[in-house]
């Protein structure tokens, strides 16, 4: 059993001091908004992974070729184009689909859904996709961190 270092790790930086460096005025408005969201949905201060991520919860998990690491349960950062929401058991269960046709204009990655605003989305959408994804964490590894 080995433990992989992961090279963006949970640490002390200041989610607020993050928020303050977006430099567009509109997106550390939606930086904020969405903050305020993830810490109701999940119960989670949120704390800062790496530079560049906001990360609420975390999990321990180990891959199939038995790498273990700790990560955050959900999180969002502020990319240059985009914000990169982070729903980790990816889009393949419950009602994703139907969810994701709702939710409006975005792509989306493995883990990663990219959304340029949030005026442009269905903000409650958004909510019932960050939920399930939550339940699914909590129903499949030990969580810690989060309330709701």
């Amino acid at each position: 059993m080995s433990t992989y270092e992961v090279k963006t790790k949970k640490n002390k930086a200041s989610v607020a001091e993050y928020i303050r460096t977006i430099k567009d005025d509109d997106r550390r408005k939606d930086a904020r908004k969405l903050h305020s969201l993830m810490k109701e949905l999940t119960g989670s201060r949120g704390a800062m992974w790496g530079a560049s991520i906001v990360g609420y919860g975390s999990y321990h998990y180990k891959s199939k070729s038995g790498i273990e690491a700790d990560w955050m349960c959900t999180g969002w950062s502020s990319r240059t184009q985009n914000f990169s929401l982070y729903i980790m058991p990816g889009y393949e269960f419950d009602d994703m689909k139907e969810l994701l046709q709702k939710l409006g204009p975005h792509k989306r990655g493995k883990s990663c859904l990219y959304i340029k605003r949030l005026d442009d989305i269905h903000l409650p959408t958004l909510k019932r996709i960050v939920k399930a994804g939550l339940r699914y964490m909590k129903k499949t590894y030990k969580t810690k961190g989060l309330s709701n």
